[in-house]
């Protein structure tokens, strides 16, 4: 399939979480935060990512949640997550999307299988060539249980429906590879990692983080996009105690959390991911009150 010939990954996308109340997607309060985080500055918006909790949610429900988000913010391109082991499965939910409107797919490597590293190259291209839209490779080996090797990653940057990477995978060697190469847009996915990759050369950042603060992540990357290093230093140094907390459980159970003490929506997850803990609301809270 034909695909966008120039497209741009860079700046900050939010991995949205989706809300829910009493078992079922909650529509109202996702339409409500996406409104909310659409004038800040963001680049646009990852749907049914895994912060999204994408895994428990059946295709009906994924299709229905980016179509809200559509609604919600439509000027904003949107990125789809995509997850699976199943290649024929995947194939027919990435032809569904076509017609989506989307900037690109989010793609991992097929989970719990743990192909060779020719496989993971036979599974990018099958998708690439399903897709209207550019892929973004997700390599995230501890969910995944496959590791992208940096010369599998630098063979699908020759491929021109391949065009951007968020990168989880560990490796800073990898990382500043990729960077230098320039052929992929290198996107922070451990949020932790934003300031880093991005001051090295980096794209931006898919940052679940952002849903909170998120005019000042914007500023961190503006600012070091005009190289000023020492104000976008100080401002991701205050966020740092934020973003620590955030994942000193399983997301997107502390930013859940989070979100239910602002009023956005309430503070549900699907089993088997679980609330945060007592002691993790409260320090959010008192981290919360000092911004």
């Amino acid at each position: 399939m034909q695909v966008s010939t120039s497209p741009d990954f860079s700046g900050l996308w939010i991995p949205l979480v989706t809300p829910l109340r009493d078992g079922a997607v909650d529509h109202p309060a996702l339409a409500a935060l996406v409104e909310r985080l659409a004038p800040s500055g963001i680049a646009g918006f990852v749907v049914c990512g895994s912060t999204g909790e994408a895994a428990a949610l059946d295709e009906d429900e994924q299709w229905a949640v980016l179509g809200t988000v559509a609604r919600a913010a439509p000027r904003l391109p949107r990125i789809m997550g995509l997850s699976g082991y199943h290649l024929g499965k995947t194939l027919a939910w990435v032809r569904r999307l076509a017609d989506a409107g989307l900037a690109g797919l989010l793609v991992p490597a097929p989970s719990y299988i743990r192909p060779s590293q020719a496989g993971l190259l036979q599974w990018f291209d099958a998708i690439a060539g399903a897709a209207r839209q550019p892929l973004v490779v997700y390599d995230i080996p501890y969910r995944t249980g496959s590791v992208i090797e940096r010369e599998t990653l630098l063979a699908l940057a020759a491929d021109p429906r391949i065009r951007a990477i968020k990168d989880c995978g560990g490796d800073a060697a990898k990382t500043r590879a990729l960077i230098a190469d320039g052929r992929l847009q290198v996107l922070a996915g451990e949020d932790a990692q934003l300031f880093g990759t991005v001051a090295e050369g980096g794209a931006g950042a898919i940052a679940a983080s952002a849903h909170l603060r998120t005019e000042r992540f914007v500023a961190v990357l503006r600012l070091l996009g005009e190289g000023r290093l020492a104000a976008a230093r100080a401002e991701w140094q205050a966020l740092l105690p934020l973003v620590e907390a955030l994942f000193a459980e399983a997301n997107p159970g502390p930013l859940k959390a989070a979100l239910a003490a602002d009023g956005l929506m309430r503070d549900e997850l699907r089993a088997p991911m679980t609330r945060a803990s007592g002691a993790l609301r409260e320090r959010l809270q008192r981290l919360q009150a000092g911004f």
